[in-house]
């Protein structure tokens, strides 16, 4: 029997998750899962790197401790975020997606390199998170000075356990750096951005091999195996570990992703218009749109619904009756002080949501409807439309809300309570390890 580590780390939390072949079926089994979130530095959210490190040895400690030969690991985690280097040297702090620090310079890129010849290029659709408006941000404040590579989050964890850096190419994806037509690094975009060539490496595909654990991290572990690159992109990760043959998917945790596999990049104006995404898949192109997801309702339950339980809370919005909605693509939700307020000031004075089960159906709804016209608009860009929408995430265990989807969208919904991410980060290990056997 041959083993795989999957190590899965999301905003939230992260897990590490043992799979093997057995019968001609995937078999899984979590070792370990830690908590993972942003913490306020200097009046920046950023993310505790070392922690994130720290957790990741322990668990594969725990792994080994189980399953004594592994025969490979990989990591994959959520886009857009990384770690500079100054050599060996890591430039810190690791700033988060959601802080906001980018507004300048959004202005500047765009100054430069209009964003509607960014969407020709590269296909990935605006949010002020993007990799190229972080990355600017660092340029115009002198973080780059001295900087020797970019690593994204999991190819920096995958460096630490290593020595070996790497660039995998569906997370590079992400960036709004990497040309849609080439699947490279776009290097008249980012001189034209005014970004140091050197930090643009070459892209390796998911299955590549990173190296074997140094010696001194394997003692620690108590045992040894190769790192590879899985599809790095939790997404993509995901996309790969849905059993569907056609059809959408939404792939529904703290954000929800909803798109389709398609053949090659969409960046025509519709596409842009309607903010559509075009990310690195395994042999195929995402076309996919980030809606807010779950962090809006988990939100709403922390601050208006503490003591009780996620069925509790969900149980107070199936009794309200109220019927306004919201747009959960608007920015005032991203990272608010209090989600109650952000929803609050959608409304006029006296005709927004009271009681907290109010607000729990209003998200519900919400975010059902945003599906609706993301499946609209996803019809439209590619002229197919799907009459089945395969859910999979933490969302997937939400029976109102995958029930409140199929009355509004018309399709008929899957929901795959699985982890798909791991499922695909563990295929994509497996599929190497026959391919070399």
């Amino acid at each position: 029997m041959k083993y795989y580590l999957a190590i899965d780390i999301g905003a939230s939390s992260g897990r590490h998750i043992v799979g093997w072949e057995e019968n001609g079926a995937l078999r899984t089994e979590e070792v370990y899962r830690f908590p993972n979130g942003v913490r306020e530095e200097a009046g920046h959210l950023v993310w505790d790197i070392a922690a994130l490190f720290s957790h990741v040895k322990a668990g594969i400690r725990a792994a080994f401790a189980k399953y004594p030969h592994i025969e490979s690991l990989a990591i994959d985690t959520w886009a857009v975020d990384y770690v500079l280097m100054q050599g060996e040297k890591e430039l810190l702090p690791c700033h988060a997606y959601r802080d906001g620090r980018t507004k300048e310079a959004v202005a500047a890129v765009h100054a430069r390199v209009p964003f509607e010849k960014l969407y020709e290029r590269t296909g990935i659709q605006f949010q002020p998170f993007n990799t190229v408006y972080q990355l600017t941000d660092d340029l115009m404040r002198g973080r780059l000075n001295g900087v020797t590579d970019f690593l994204m989050i999991p190819e920096y964890l995958s460096y630490k356990l290593t020595g070996i850096k790497a660039h995998e190419y569906t997370n590079a994806t992400t960036t709004g750096l990497v040309n849609a037509q080439t699947g490279a690094y776009d290097r008249g975009l980012t001189e034209a951005v005014g970004l140091p060539a050197h930090l643009f490496g070459v892209l390796s595909a998911p299955g590549s091999r990173v190296g074997a654990l140094l010696p001194e991290i394997a003692a620690e572990a108590g045992g040894n195996t190769q790192v590879v690159l899985c599809a790095s992109h939790d997404t993509a990760s995901a996309v790969e570990g849905i059993p569907m043959s056609g059809g959408a998917y939404l792939s529904s945790g703290t954000w929800s992703l909803l798109g389709a596999k398609v053949p090659a990049a969409i960046c025509s104006d519709m596409a842009r218009s309607c903010n559509f995404s075009n990310e690195g898949g395994v042999g195929y192109t995402r076309f996919q749109k980030n809606i807010m997801g779950m962090w809006v309702i988990n939100r709403l339950k922390a601050e208006l619904a503490p003591e009780k339980s996620f069925d509790e809370a969900m149980e107070l919005g199936r009794a309200s009756t109220f019927d306004g909605t919201v747009d959960v693509t608007d920015a005032r939700f991203l990272a608010p002080e209090s989600m109650k307020a952000a929803f609050d000031g959608c409304f006029e004075e006296g005709a927004g949501p009271r009681a907290a089960g109010d607000y729990f159906r209003c998200a519900h709804r919400s975010l059902a409807l945003g599906y609706k016209r993301a499946l609209e608009e996803l019809a439209a860009c590619t002229g197919k439309a799907h009459d089945t929408l395969y859910i999979v995430g933490g969302g997937a265990k939400n029976a109102w809300l995958n029930e409140l989807t199929e009355q509004a969208c018309g399709v008929k919904v899957v929901a795959l309570p699985i982890e798909a991410t791991a499922i695909g980060n563990l295929k994509i290990q497996i599929r190497r390890g026959k391919t070399n056997e």
